[in-house]
This record gives C-alpha cells, sequence and structure tokens, in this order.
C-alpha cells in the first residue's frame, strides 16, 4: 500500500464571470466611478477623466481589427473624426444633442468600417494597413473642403444651457456619457472575446490560410469585426465637439488618435479585452499629467519612449508579461 500512488483527485474549475454577470459588473463599476467623479465636482477631474476614458474606447474598439483579428488599422484617426463631424452635421442639420448623435456615429462608423471591410478583402498585413492609412488622407481631404460642417476654419457647437439628468455641469454630464461609454466598449470586447466570433478572429489572427482550409468564414468575420470596430472608433470620437466646443480637421484628424490607437492595446497586451483598458489608462494618464506639467507636444515622445520600452522588455504587453510570470 505504501508504494501505490493514489490516483489524482480532479480541481473544481475556476468560476468564470458569464457575459450577463460582467456587463453587470461593467454597470456597477461605471455607476462607482461616476459618483466618485461626482464627488471631486471638479472641472479639471471631469476633463481629465473625459481624456482617459475616450482613449479606452478608441483603443478597445481598435483591439477588435488589429488585436483580435491580426488586421493592424492605421486609420484609426479617420473613424474618429468622423464620429466628431457626425455630430457636428447631425447637430446642425436636425439640430440633436450629444446622445441622439452617438447613435448616429455608431451608424457611420459601421457604415464606414464595412465599406473598408468590401474594398480591401482581399488585402492583408501591410497593404491593409496602407489602405486605411489611405482612407484617413481622403476622408480629411473630404472634411477640409466641406464647408457645412467649417471645412479647414473648423466648427463650433455650443453646449446647452440646461444640464440634463441634474448634473451640476455639462462637463458632469459629458464625463458621464464617456464612462457608460468606455463600459460599455470593455464589455462588448470581451464577449466577443469569449464567444464564437473571438475564436474565429483568433484564428485568422494566427494563420488564415490554415483558418480557411478549416472552414473558417475569414471573409465574413473580417467584414462583421471591421464594422464593429469602426462603429465604436466612432463613436469614441462623437463628444469631441462638446468637450472643446470647437472642432476642426488638424485636430480630429491628429496624428495622436491614430498612434495612441495602436500604441496602447500594445502596451497593455492585444491577446485580452483588458489590454488596451490598461494601456490607455496608464498611456492617456501619463500624457495628462505631462500636459499639464511640461507641455502637450511632449505627448508623443512620451508614447514612443513607452512603446519602446514595452517592446523590448514585454513584447506581448503588460498582460503578456504576467501571464509568463504566471
Amino acid at each position: 500500500m505504501s508504494g501505490t500512488a493514489l490516483p489524482a483527485l480532479p480541481l473544481p474549475a475556476p468560476r468564470r464571470l458569464g457575459h450577463a454577470g460582467f456587463w453587470l459588473a461593467s454597470a456597477v463599476a461605471a455607476l462607482a466611478l461616476i459618483l466618485a467623479l461626482r464627488g471631486f465636482g471638479s472641472e479639471y477631474a471631469y476633463f481629465a477623466a473625459t481624456f482617459v476614458l475616450q482613449y479606452v474606447v478608441l483603443a478597445t474598439a481598435w483591439n477588435i481589427l488589429g488585436g483580435y483579428a491580426g488586421y493592424v488599422n492605421f486609420g484609426a484617426a479617420a473613424f474618429f473624426a468622423a464620429g466628431a463631424y457626425t455630430t457636428v452635421a447631425i447637430g446642425k442639420a436636425l439640430g440633436l444633442g450629444l446622445l441622439p448623435c452617438i447613435g448616429f456615429a455608431a451608424l457611420v462608423g459601421g457604415a464606414l468600417g464595412l465599406g473598408t471591410g468590401i474594398l480591401t478583402l482581399r488585402l492583408r498585413g501591410a497593404y491593409f494597413a496602407i489602405a486605411t492609412l489611405c482612407l484617413s488622407v481622403v476622408l480629411q481631404t473630404i472634411v477640409v473642403n466641406w464647408s457645412y460642417v467649417g471645412g479647414s476654419r473648423g466648427a463650433y457647437v455650443l453646449r446647452p444651457r440646461e444640464v440634463p439628468f441634474g448634473f451640476d455641469s455639462y462637463s458632469g454630464f459629458l464625463c458621464a456619457v464617456v464612462v457608460v461609454l468606455a463600459a460599455a466598449a470593455v464589455a462588448i470586447a470581451r464577449t466577443i472575446e469569449k464567444s464564437r466570433l473571438g475564436l474565429g478572429l483568433a484564428a485568422l489572427r494566427d494563420d488564415e490560410a490554415a483558418a480557411e482550409a478549416a472552414g473558417v468564414p475569414t471573409l465574413r468575420l473580417k467584414l462583421i469585426a471591421t464594422t464593429i470596430s469602426g462603429a465604436m472608433m466612432a463613436v469614441a470620437g462623437a463628444p469631441l465637439p462638446y468637450l472643446g466646443s470647437y472642432v476642426e480637421p488638424n485636430s480630429a484628424f491628429g496624428l495622436a488618435y491614430a498612434v495612441n490607437a495602436i500604441a496602447m492595446p500594445l502596451i497593455g497586451g492585444t491577446a485580452s479585452w483588458a489590454g488596451p483598458l490598461i494601456g490607455a489608462v496608464l498611456l492617456a494618464s501619463l500624457q495628462q499629467a505631462a500636459t499639464v506639467t511640461i507641455s502637450s507636444a511632449a505627448n508623443l515622445m512620451i508614447v514612443g519612449v513607452v512603446l519602446v520600452v514595452f517592446v523590448c522588455a514585454a513584447p506581448h504587453g503588460i498582460i503578456g508579461l504576467f501571464r509568463g510570470r504566471r
């Protein structure tokens, strides 16, 4: 008996939070953050939180196509600006407020993403990335020459005098809207990652030819990913005109949005929904601190330095670093 090995007992599998549970947890976290920011009651706190959480939405949206599917999108600024100028155009044409404009921005961004996917169905790798970069140039040229939305001069967007839902200021209301958008974006990304769609996108990222041979509908998955990613990136840009009450092409199509949308998921880790969230909070907070203490011109330098450090020290991002140690 002493030399007989006892059979190994199966360990209980760790309980994972389901989709509904995660959405509920995201809603609770969003509510807690809104209450915490209202406790501060500071205009700067509202602005800084809006700045950081806007990048959470943008980075999470980019990661659905660039991280899950492996298609690097250099045109994030184009989708972001499309959402911003949808707010300007719809607000001017129909007189609608921010919340309806966000819905229109999602439709415009989704249609733009679907069109991008259709036009680039057969492009892969660097060719797809260059095509998305060209999309940004084309859209910026259209906006610059579109006088209805201000053209090269830009457009002013006046905030409503009445603050909805009992907020103490419009900045607080705007921040609460972006908090909800960030929570929804993270919940959508996590739902996609844990679904059959996420498995298909992972197969597409690992080896597209092998996935096609195994019967994975790669073209359809690519269209779905470009549509969802485009809609979410446009939603991230929709509140921009209300944030500064002014928007112009050079700022809306700024290089910072395109660079940050790529750098934040890479720093946090592209294989998980938590990676873009971690990278966006870390990098956007550093940029906001640099803007206050040093200069806004140092933001891209910070992005470059942090990205080089993480590429060398943790090529799979912060999430990959912790998974490797575990």
